[in-house]
């Protein structure tokens, strides 16, 4: 049993880890290193990456499996940020240059660069730079420093954009708060600048977007659609709102809801 656990590669090992502890009601760290001989830290990473997903709760020193009634009250936005994901994901190739913005569900996309080697990720996110440093095959990651806007829970500034404008990247991953079908995305935030620059920069920009977000009225444009490559957003966009986007140049991607 062992020596088979040993050639299993991530996904099996992590699939393995949900069962042991839904199995046993809860286990330490040192407990799953052990029965898969594996190091705590991998083992931590692993934890991390599987409450991600929603599959575990990592509790001191271990997990816990998600209560029953947690999982039956699991909205549908969740299931949507996954779906959006799962599709952006499919865009990313071995050694591309990333930027993955603040925001719940550009997060969502990180599990999903397990699948990529030799990636290189900047962000201004505390949060997903966190989250970065839990994959097993954690990408090479650069921060933008900055100063610190609680709004957003991210960097911004002057100092920001100078380190942004310093790189060149393949793709920038940025989500929004809202979609005007005419105008492009739309946000809350005064602070409008640093995602431009992140445009700028980056040869393909993809916009990641519930479509519950098109047609809310903000009054600040963050992107125009002339700076966005592609939209990912989910099967519950209309047709006709499709088409609109879709004539400004923006290619549409509808991810099915599992």
């Amino acid at each position: 049993m062992a020596e088979v656990l040993t050639r299993r590669n991530t996904p099996q090992r992590r699939r393995h880890i949900v069962d042991f502890v839904h199995a046993r009601g809860e286990a330490s760290v040192d407990e799953l290193a052990r029965e898969f001989h594996t190091s705590e830290v991998t083992v931590r990473k692993d934890l991390a990456a599987l409450e991600t997903n929603g599959l575990l709760l990592r509790r001191y020193g271990g997990a816990v499996p998600i209560p029953k009634e947690m999982t039956e009250s699991a909205p549908l936005l969740s299931q949507r940020k996954k779906a959006i994901a799962r599709e952006a994901a499919r865009h990313i190739r071995d050694h591309n240059r990333l930027i993955i913005d603040s925001g719940s569900t550009t997060a969502a996309l990180i599990p999903w660069l397990e699948k990529s080697t030799g990636l290189v990720v900047m962000t201004n996110s505390l949060s997903v730079a966190n989250q970065l440093r839990m994959l097993e095959r954690e990408p090479t990651l650069l921060m933008t420093g900055g100063t610190w806007d609680p709004h957003s829970e991210s960097f911004q500034g002057q100092i920001a954009e100078q380190v942004l404008k310093a790189y060149d990247f393949d793709q920038l991953f940025i989500g929004a708060d809202g979609i005007d079908l005419h105008r492009g995305t739309t946000t809350f935030n005064e602070l409008l600048s640093l995602s431009r620059v992140m445009a700028d920069t980056s040869r393909e920009v993809i916009v990641m977007a519930e479509s519950e977000k098109a047609g809310r009225r903000i009054h600040n444009v963050e992107l125009p659609w002339a700076a966005i490559d592609i939209l990912v957003t989910d099967e519950e966009l209309g047709d006709d709102a499709e088409k609109i986007i879709a004539s400004h140049g923006v290619r549409v991607i509808r991810a099915a809801i599992d």
